[in-house]
């Protein structure tokens, strides 16, 4: 059960990251031009997209992260129950020796 909280805060950690960082803006370019015309500084305020982006990004990385060890430390434990555990052993019968010859082969004396 918290290994699946854990994947799905995972998964939406995971598109976060991804749409901040292709929101970033890139050297020399604006990511307010792509809104409109409005320059970045007006479209995120006087501080600017790195700011509010480039946290945005560091907290979800370290979200990231922390899920990432969780995830790999609780699939790395020995399970011991298993979903055949319940169901009994069965062998199989012993199998009678042939008394006809195969189709096809002539009988042996």
């Amino acid at each position: 059960m918290l290994a699946t909280i854990t994947t799905v805060i995972h998964v939406i950690v995971s598109i976060i990251i991804i749409i901040a960082v292709l929101l970033q803006v890139g050297k020399g370019a604006s990511i307010g031009s792509s809104f409109g015309g409005a320059s970045s500084q007006t479209l995120f305020g006087s501080a600017g997209p790195a700011t509010i982006l480039t946290k945005i990004t560091y907290i979800c990385v370290a979200i990231f992260m922390l899920t990432s060890l969780f995830l790999t430390y609780t699939s790395g434990k020995s399970r011991t129950k298993s979903i055949m555990s319940d169901v009994p052993v069965t062998t199989a019968p012993a199998e009678a020796p042939a008394t006809t010859p195969p189709a096809g082969l002539p009988a042996q004396k």
